[in-house]
């Protein structure tokens, strides 16, 4: 009785603890949608504070201003796109780096390895000479090339990890059945991929969505911007419209937020399927 009261009370103390440190992480979202409601006076001088009056006004002028709905589609393409051709090319590029171990491959490998330990930073200037001599700056199209690039190497790392854990009995026995090399990757090895998916999805999402410096630096045109870009632009040399940016960015988040909340299932659909050995 009396370690069952202690382990009680322990797990008790650990819910007290999870409840306050996520508390914690919340604060941010308690300041960005109480102040996105404020004037630009009440931000300024009562910013912890609940809104005097609650304007919501704001998020229909902060709509209109950075022309929310271009630049939600603008996101959207170019997230999904970029999240698909990333799946489907570094899974494939992983499967043919473990099945096919040669020097060639195992070199590639290193190669994606090695860049993903280099500065973007110091391949800003190339990347714009680049695109520009390829005609990929100021284009949607160039912006998603660009993130192929970028998110290549950690996209075909993990994937690289996850094929050594699919048993290669499997794809023998569906290509002993007559399936051909491509029917055993779809048909065989991408279903069983599935948590790796979810889990390169989630990451490249979070950081194409919410990714500022490339588009900054590939588009130009005002109908391209993406919401990043478009909420920057409430931010002067001069001028900073805290009243409209903070609407700008709940409405930026509100779309990955929703997306986080879908792909929740297939997580735990991923963790359990994956626990249980059959």
């Amino acid at each position: 009785m009396d370690i069952q009261k202690r382990y009680g009370v322990r797990t008790l103390i650990l819910e007290i603890i999870v409840v306050i440190v996520g508390l914690i992480f919340l604060i941010p979202f308690y300041f960005l949608l109480v102040n996105s409601v404020k004037s630009f006076a009440d931000i300024l001088s009562n910013s912890a504070g609940l809104p005097q009056a609650y304007l919501w006004s704001n998020y229909a002028k902060a709509w209109t201003a950075i022309d929310f709905p271009t630049a939600l589609k603008n996101s959207l393409i170019v997230t999904i796109v970029s999240n698909l051709l990333l799946v489907l090319i570094s899974s494939m590029a992983a499967y043919q780096m473990v099945r096919h171990p040669s020097l060639f491959n195992r070199i590639l490998f290193f190669v994606f390895v090695a860049a993903m330990v280099i500065p973007f930073q110091s391949i800003m200037l190339p990347l714009m000479e680049m695109a520009s001599k390829y005609r990929l700056n100021n284009s949607i199209y160039g912006l998603i090339v660009s993130y192929l690039g970028f998110g290549a190497p950690l996209s075909v790392f993990l994937f690289h990890g996850f094929v050594k854990t699919v048993p290669l009995e499997i794809e023998q026995a569906a290509r002993v059945d007559g399936s051909s090399r491509y029917g055993v990757f779809f048909r065989i090895v991408c279903p069983l991929m599935q948590p790796m998916f979810v889990t390169v999805i989630i990451l490249n999402t979070l950081w194409i969505w919410n990714d500022y410096l490339l588009p900054s630096l590939i588009l130009s045109s005002p109908e391209l911007r993406t919401i990043p870009i478009a909420t920057y632009s409430f931010f002067g040399q001069y001028t900073k419209q805290w009243d409209m940016a903070l609407p700008a960015l709940v409405l930026g988040i509100t779309p990955i937020i929703i997306f986080f909340l879908f792909m929740q299932r297939y997580i735990i659909e991923g963790i359990t399927s994956g626990s249980v050995k059959g």
